[in-house]
This record gives structure tokens, C-alpha cells and sequence, in this order.
């Protein structure tokens, strides 16, 4: 899942998938803006073939954030 997400987030931002982990703040250190959290939140969706609530989407601060909504709404 880890792999997938990077691959996702760097569709986003230029940065090398490996740095990318499950603390990686995808504010603070990948510099996202709301709209952009929401593009990326979109394109996870499309993804993984699941639906994020808005209010969840706009919540996510690291990639563990990520994987654990993802984890939640694909049961």
C-alpha cells in the first residue's frame, strides 16, 4: 500500500519516492495546500477504488493518516 501511495504522491510533488514514509507530513514536508490535499485524496480514491469523506480527507496530516482511512473504508 505504501508503495502504491508513493507513487500517487509523487505524481504531485517532485520528491524521491523513498524518502516518502508512514510519518512523512504531507503538509509541513510535501508542502501540500488544501485543494491539492484534495486533488490527492481524489487520485487515491480513483486508486484504490474507495470513497474518502471530505471532512476525513481534509484530517490527513501524514501518510499513516492515509493508510489508515484507506484501511477503514475499504473494509
Amino acid at each position: 500500500m505504501l508503495d502504491q501511495l508513493r507513487e500517487i504522491i509523487c505524481s504531485f510533488v517532485d520528491i524521491d519516492p523513498e524518502s516518502i514514509t508512514e510519518k512523512t507530513n504531507v503538509r509541513t514536508e510535501l508542502g501540500l495546500n488544501s485543494l491539492e490535499l484534495v486533488n490527492l485524496a481524489v487520485a487515491i480514491e480513483d486508486s484504490f477504488d474507495v470513497e474518502i469523506p471530505d471532512r476525513e480527507a481534509m484530517n490527513i496530516e501524514t501518510v499513516a493518516d492515509v493508510i489508515k482511512i484507506l484501511q477503514e473504508y475499504m473494509d
